[in-house]
């Protein structure tokens, strides 16, 4: 019987080869891959259920803004034959549904701890072994622990002053009632115009009495598209999925949109209008992949922002609010696009008002409503879509200590620091899926899941065939690396948009450009290219217990 099979039949085991922070995609991934290679695991999921991001974020309207065909698993042909989308974009109900399917397919549930968060990993270099402690007190150890916490799990601080004065109900996207919320002849006041609020509002407007729209930041937004699936749709996806697959692993945004190599002020204003024209209709990876330098050229972003711009005055009727509602502050694509469904539509409404912050800053959460510099407004119920203390925000709430005793966040105080976005120095034995200085948020995360997973599973592997038990990234290449990658994102227009990319959207955060921006496929390149040579950038040391005993008995 392996040790994988051992530690199944025993649930009260408290060592494993390996144990796994989260229980979304890439928890869920993790699991399978470790099990194929004989190797025990267990898993801690904070939530009561799988899904991570998708379990959390329940609020209305909540869904993907990546193509549900390839906003999903590639590892089993099965799985992808038999799972059928209902839409081109899934809510988040059905998302959650397909992640639930695949962890009853695979029977993935019996290597996860629910409802329990971990609080603390500690490595201990004489046993070369982590101890992970879970809030509930329990110890576990494991020879490596892999993060797979996501980029967006963990919501930013609500900081408007006087929350705790306010006499009607009020929710936070990130942590909806699982039952639902009826706003029904509710005077409702939303605040954040970004991806989240952007889905929200419609569905809101449709119930609430009046809606107040709260933005401190105009975004660009782009029509969803979204549409049922036909059978005869679905059928062609799964004919042709090898090559999409291919596509989107060597892509630059883990897609399978063709991109055009030319750039936009070389081409004519017909050209440009026509091809702005089709990419808007399909979504926003689509629209960044107009022509080749719209986010290297400010000339050419220009072209592409008025574009959008143009659209908003189009269909938002008062000129006032059309403008409010255009961005002004940052080149298109610097922070994430949004997708929407009858946004802007919704201004057109005349139970719908907007508030612009920057006009008329809001000063505080009042019992009975909200005051700006201006008026003030009552409510019954307040939603908080205010976003993300994104890619670091759930790794900083854990005490990692790695060697000599130092600790994560002290390492991380100016800025995380990572060797492919994979591995950091100091803390052997330890890997992060889609962390910093990966092309995790920029990329289709599913994409990027399995992309680093395999990685990890292939490096295991390396470990386990040169009889080495630990591997750690050098301060040399991890430097060199975050060199690269801040490099990269000075040469495009990334440097001028504040976002949650760079932390600028959670008060006193390191403000640092987090993603790899050198695309997709490129990133992949590079890291298969580090295992070919030998894991270069890393140190292999230490001997697995079966070198170690064959050691000992030549000497």
């Amino acid at each position: 019987m392996s040790k994988a099979q051992q530690n199944k039949a025993n649930p009260g085991a408290h060592e494993f080869d390996v144990v796994v922070v989260g229980a979304g995609f890439a928890g869920l991934y993790l699991i399978h891959s470790l099990r194929q290679k004989g190797l025990s695991v267990r898993a801690f999921e904070a939530g009561a259920e799988v899904g991570g991001t998708w379990f959390w974020n329940r609020y209305p309207g909540a869904r993907c803004d990546i193509e549900s065909v390839i906003y999903s698993y590639s590892f089993s042909k099965e799985l992808q034959d038999e799972w059928r989308w209902s839409e081109r974009y899934a809510t988040q109900a059905e998302i959650l549904a397909y992640i639930q399917h695949v962890a009853d397919r695979f029977e993935l549930r019996q290597d996860i701890q629910f409802n329990t968060r971990v609080s603390a990993t500690t490595f201990d270099e004489k046993s070369e072994r982590w101890t992970v402690e879970t809030e509930q007190g329990q110890h576990v150890k494991a020879r490596f622990v892999i993060m797979a916490t996501g980029s967006l799990t963990v919501p930013k601080p609500i900081d408007i002053p006087g929350l705790e004065d306010f006499k009607g109900a009020w929710y936070h996207s990130t942590n909806w009632p699982a039952e639902g919320v009826d706003f029904t002849g509710k005077r409702v006041g939303l605040v954040g115009t970004a991806s989240t609020g952007v889905q929200m509002a419609p569905l809101i407007a449709q119930q609430a009495e009046h809606l107040t729209v709260f933005q401190r930041t105009a975004n660009f937004v782009l029509p969803a598209g979204n549409r049922p699936l036909s059978e005869d749709e679905q059928r062609h996806y799964r004919e042709i999925y090898p090559q999409i697959r291919e596509k989107t692993r060597y892509s630059n945004g883990g897609s399978h949109y063709q991109v055009n190599d030319k750039s936009a002020i070389a081409a004519t204003p017909q050209e440009r209008e026509a091809r702005y024209e089709e990419n808007y209709r399909i979504n926003g990876l689509a629209y960044l992949g107009s022509f080749n330098d719209l986010l290297t050229n400010e000339a050419s972003n220009t072209t592409a922002a008025e574009f959008i711009r143009g659209k908003i005055r189009s269909i938002v009727k008062d000129p006032a609010v059309a403008e409010d509602l255009c961005p002004n502050d940052h080149p298109l694509g610097s922070k994430r696009l949004c997708i929407g469904s009858n946004y802007l539509e919704t201004f057109n409404r005349s139970n719908v008002s907007l508030v612009n912050l920057k006009r008329t800053p809001l000063e505080r959460i009042t019992a009975e409503g909200m005051r700006t510099s201006e008026q003030e407004l009552p409510f019954d119920v307040l939603v908080f879509a205010t976003g993300f203390d994104a890619i670091t925000g759930a790794l900083s709430r854990i005490q990692v200590t790695g060697r000599d005793g130092l600790k994560l966040k002290d390492k991380w105080k100016d800025g995380p620091r990572c060797y492919l976005g994979l591995a950091t120095a100091g803390f052997p034995n330890l890997f992060i899926t889609t962390g910093p200085q990966s092309p995790g948020a920029l990329a289709n995360v599913v994409v990027g899941i399995e992309q680093h997973t395999d990685w990890i599973m292939d490096c295991i592997g390396y470990l386990q065939q040169q009889n080495k038990s630990l591997i750690e990234a050098t301060p040399d290449a991890e430097n060199a690396w975050v060199e690269k990658v801040a490099a990269l994102a000075q040469l495009t227009l990334h440097r001028k948009g504040a976002s949650w990319y760079s932390g600028a959207n959670v008060p006193g955060k390191p403000r640092v450009f987090m993603p790899f921006v050198g695309g997709f496929g490129n990133y992949r390149r590079l890291c298969d290219a580090v295992a070919a040579n030998g894991y270069e950038g890393f140190v292999l040391s230490g001997c697995t217990a079966g070198a170690a005993v064959e050691q000992e008995a030549l000497a």
